[in-house]
């Protein structure tokens, strides 16, 4: 009987335990979490980001586009990485605009596709990190 009463009172210790250190390793998870959805300040968005000088090329039919980008990564180091990749971010930019009409970019919608798009493609180029966000930062449409 008493074998019996140490052998539950081991068992129900050790559940105890158990339930404490799940909770415990939930919490910190939880806590970590918390820490890396925190918003970037502009100033770390800006040291994070990379200007894209306006360049002008050609839609499809007559019309042609200027426009210039700014480029947010998550690190210095990937904004560094960026810059130097600034012809691959051009040559991307040109393809995706020439097979592109003025009726694509027209709205939100429009130049959010675009955004997105230069997103896709570059973040495989990318070995320092990793592009946030792509922003139009003027255009025009002639």
């Amino acid at each position: 009987m008493k074998n019996k009463a140490l052998t539950i009172s081991l068992i129900i210790l050790v559940c105890i335990t158990l339930i404490g250190i799940v909770a415990l390793i939930l919490v910190m998870q939880l806590n970590k979490a918390d820490a890396g959805a925190k918003e970037p300040t502009i100033e770390e968005i800006i040291e994070n980001s990379v200007d894209i000088e306006e360049i002008t090329t050609n839609l499809v039919g007559k019309q042609f586009i200027r426009i210039s980008l700014k480029i947010q990564t998550d690190n210095v180091k990937a904004a560094d990485e960026l810059a130097k990749r600034d012809f691959q971010v051009k040559n991307i930019l040109i393809q995706e605009l020439s097979e592109m009409t003025p009726q694509d970019l027209e709205g939100k919608a429009g130049k959010q596709a675009l955004e997105d798009s230069i997103k896709s493609q570059l973040n495989p180029l990318m070995q320092q990190g990793e592009i946030q966000k792509v922003y139009i930062v003027s255009h025009i449409i002639q």
